[in-house]
């Protein structure tokens, strides 16, 4: 019987253990950059259980990666960013190792300067090409081998202002209930509706194709609620945030609200966009007043009221992200060269500093 008592009691130690191991594992992630200045590509970091910043080094040297995705079963990256001599945009694939990313192939995005690429659970490809106006539609196998190109959707058509001469695609979106692709054109001042063909791997608009924004609004990114009945479209000209609902299978504009405190007169562009796992709290960001805005989502119209303007303790934060945990919240300020944490109070969405780290012109964090 003693024999029996100890033997219980060396597993349930060895368990405790085994449990805390788990539950101190750090949380790696890779951030895209800018590389005109000392960036040589994609690195990697790790965030620690309190909060702490890790660097883990370059571990692919590539001309401006600013912005990378993984596939589904988190595999393969996808970067994109650079453009040929020719004009078109160029998506790379990488094989996502320890300690580096090994490199597949590469692919044409259909236009100029991609700025935003996604990928779903079919091996689809989505990039938005700012300068070229359009939205490339690619696929890869499941080795993360990209294939040719299948189609490009041009956008036409131009907004009220100078950002707004002509088409400028700034992301796309899968929807993630239906097959159904978001496009946000900041220059056109729309968000655009598709699905896939699949049997011609082609773009081709629903009934709706179009909404407009409010004049001047710049639609530039966007995040679904996790109950997927409304998502939210950050707008960077008009530093505003809207939420779009639909009614009878046509989307419309429910609400709108500024990303910046009444009193602030001073130039500011708004960023980036993401919401909570329980879709309590919505975050967006703000370069020019250098914060965080942070929103209460109410549970059953959707519409937000402001708790908060976090500042990020740097200038033009360009990208954030959440941990998959939610329990951190990091922020890329591209013109100070740092990546800041700030530890999440799940309870009312606030954040609070954690810890700060050098990242040369970090633009894409991606956990």
């Amino acid at each position: 019987m003693k024999n029996l008592y100890v033997f219980f009691c060396f597993f349930a130690i060895v368990g405790c253990k085994t449990s805390k191991l788990k539950n101190n594992k750090n949380l790696d992630f890779y951030v895209g950059t800018f590389t005109d200045k000392e960036s040589k590509g994609i690195y990697k970091y790790s965030l620690t259980n309190t909060g702490k910043l890790i660097s883990l080094g370059l571990v692919a040297a590539v001309k401006n990666p600013n912005f990378i995705t993984k596939s589904k079963d988190n595999k393969t990256l996808f970067a994109v960013g650079e453009t040929t001599k020719e004009g078109k945009g160029v998506i790379r694939s990488y094989n996502i190792k320890e300690s580096s990313l090994e490199f597949i192939n590469s692919a044409e995005t259909g236009g100029a300067v991609p700025c935003y690429v996604t990928a779903n659970h079919q091996n689809y490809i989505l990039t938005a090409n700012y300068v070229g106006g359009n939205v490339g539609l690619l696929s890869f196998k499941d080795s993360g081998q990209l294939n040719p190109l299948h189609y490009v959707q041009q956008h036409t058509g131009k907004g009220s202002t100078n950002r707004q001469k002509k088409p400028h695609a700034h992301s796309v979106w899968f929807h993630p209930t239906k097959n159904e692709v978001i496009s946000a054109n900041l220059g056109t001042n729309e968000l655009w509706f598709s699905k896939i063909d699949k049997a011609q791997n082609k773009l081709m608009y629903t009934h709706q194709k179009k909404l407009k924004m409010a004049v001047g609004a710049g639609p530039r990114h966007l995040v679904f609620h996790p109950n997927n009945k409304w998502f939210y479209v950050l707008n960077e000209l008009n530093n505003t945030v809207s939420l779009i609902k639909e009614k009878n299978n046509v989307y419309y504009v429910d609400f709108s609200i500024s990303t910046l405190p009444k009193d602030f007169k001073a130039f500011s562009k708004a960023a980036d966009i993401h919401i909570s796992k329980d879709g309590k709290f919505l975050y967006a960001s703000n370069r020019g007043h250098e914060s965080i805005v942070i929103y209460n989502v109410n549970s059953k119209n959707g519409k937000l009221n402001v708790i908060d303007y976090q500042n990020v303790l740097g200038e033009h934060p360009r990208n954030f992200s959440l941990s998959p945990d939610n329990k951190y919240l990091l922020v890329a300020n591209q013109d100070t060269n740092t990546i800041i944490s700030f530890k999440r109070n799940t309870a009312n969405g606030k954040l609070t500093f954690t810890d700060k780290i050098t990242a040369p012109t970090p633009v894409c964090i991606l956990f």
